[in-house]
C-alpha cells in the first residue's frame, strides 16, 4: 500500500503572536469527501487560538472555518488554495491591527 508523503511543513510568524501554519500531504488516494490527491491544513494562530483554518477533513471534503463557520471551499489546485488562503490571512490582518481586539 502506498504511503502519505509530506509535500509541504511550514511555520511563518507574521507578529507578536499571529503565525501561520501548513501541513500538506500528498496521498495515494483522495481523502473521502475531496476529488485530489492532497490531505492539508492551513491555519492562522493568534495567541494560541487557531482564528482560520483551511482543510479537509475526512468526510467534510474541502471547506474552511472562520468566525466560528464551516463553509465549503471549491478546491481548483494547491496553489489556488494557498493564494485564497494568504488572501484572507491579509484581510484578517487589515481587520486586526497589532494592539487591537484580535476576535475574528
Amino acid at each position: 500500500m502506498a504511503k502519505a508523503e509530506l509535500f509541504r511543513r511550514a511555520r511563518y510568524f507574521l507578529r507578536d503572536g499571529v503565525f501561520i501554519e501548513m501541513l500538506i500531504w500528498r496521498v495515494p488516494s483522495a481523502v473521502r469527501g475531496s476529488r485530489h490527491s492532497f490531505k492539508y491544513s492551513l491555519a492562522l494562530i493568534v495567541d494560541g487560538e487557531c482564528v482560520l483554518r483551511y482543510d479537509n477533513e475526512a468526510g467534510k471534503g474541502d471547506h474552511r472555518h472562520f468566525g466560528g463557520e464551516e463553509i465549503p471551499y471549491v478546491f481548483t489546485s494547491m496553489d489556488a488554495l494557498i493564494v485564497d488562503f494568504r488572501a484572507d490571512v491579509e484581510g484578517w490582518l487589515d481587520d486586526n491591527p497589532e494592539g487591537e481586539d484580535r476576535e475574528p
